[in-house]
């Protein structure tokens, strides 16, 4: 109890308490781990804002939420920073107001600073297929690394996905793969044949080389045998990167954004997009509508004598 008391002492009165419960009202909904630590981060902040006034979570009114949301921006915090700052608060606050620990929502009104419109980047498919083929299959790392990006293209997976995919997710008589995604939401995805193939080379040739413990059920592993985290594929996509001399800075994400424009320039639509990527809401999915219109504009500008 002595540890608690000291966690409260730092934190302020009553914050800690509130917390915790969010947090596990959080889990219990499904919510991401990184999601949650993100959030904790957020809330813990916000309490050590309250600390020198001796604020507790059902002292505060709007008005004090706005002073914090503004000393937030004058600290130089990025938009989209502030505004998942901000989310925090308003998810607490609802938990809270919803649970009978407050008579009232001070953070309903709360306005988020306006995030700057930003396409993600892509790669044209002839970008896709020089990364790709310039990943050769001579070593373990590289036969693995070849298949890790492969799925990522093919699947439109999220770096996480990717590193979170079993030996047992991929069924190759049906051409599909199991997928886990934020909130531990289940899909099943089509495998391209490219990728089919990277991942049948791995297995045979890489994987059993690499694996230092037979009880290890992730699909791609490190030099060490074990699973890999998301900054090792961001780490490896970009020596790849530089090797194939493609554009630089490119994300893991970049391949995820790459499948859907691809599958959009192609003909599919917003919702089978939506339900490839695992995007809860249609309005996540619209970016690429934007993205393609941009991607139009500039083939107009090239291509039309009197652009």
């Amino acid at each position: 109890m002595a540890g608690d008391t000291a966690v409260e002492a730092e934190t302020g009165p009553g914050w800690t308490e509130a917390r915790e419960l969010y947090e596990g009202d959080l889990r219990a909904g499904g919510a991401a781990d990184a999601t949650i630590t993100a959030y904790r981060r957020d809330l813990d902040q916000l309490a050590e804002w309250c600390r020198p006034f001796g604020y507790g979570p059902g002292d505060l009114g709007h008005r004090e939420l706005r002073r914090y949301a503004a000393s937030l921006s004058t600290a130089g915090g990025a938009p989209s920073t502030v505004a998942r700052k901000l989310a925090a608060v308003r998810g607490l606050y609802g938990y809270l107001l919803r649970t009978g620990r407050v008579a009232q929502n001070p953070a309903d009104l709360l306005s988020a600073p306006k995030a700057e419109s930003k396409l993600p980047q892509v790669l044209t498919v002839e970008q896709m297929e020089t990364l790709l083929d310039r990943v050769p299959a001579r070593t373990p790392l590289e036969i693995r690394d070849r298949a890790m990006l492969e799925i990522a293209y093919s699947c439109g997976l999220r770096s996480e996905e990717v590193i979170s995919v079993e030996v047992g997710s991929i069924d190759f008589e049906s051409e599909q793969i199991d997928v886990v995604g934020k909130g531990s939401r289940h899909r099943r995805l089509p495998m391209g044949e490219p990728a089919q193939r990277a991942v049948e080379l791995y297995l045979a040739k890489s994987r059993p080389v690499l694996v230092s413990d037979n009880s290890e059920q992730a699909l791609f592993l490190s030099r060490n045998g074990h699973r890999l985290s998301p900054s090792d594929v961001s780490r490896r996509l970009s020596l790849w990167v530089r090797e194939a001399a493609a554009a630089g800075g490119v994300s893991p994400h970049a391949l995820r954004h790459s499948f859907a424009t691809h599958l959009l320039e192609g003909g599919a639509d917003l919702r089978t997009i939506q339900e490839l990527l695992g995007h809860s809401s249609i309005s996540t999915t619209q970016v690429y509508t934007h993205l393609d219109a941009a991607r139009l504009r500039d083939v107009y500008a090239d291509s039309h004598p009197r652009a």
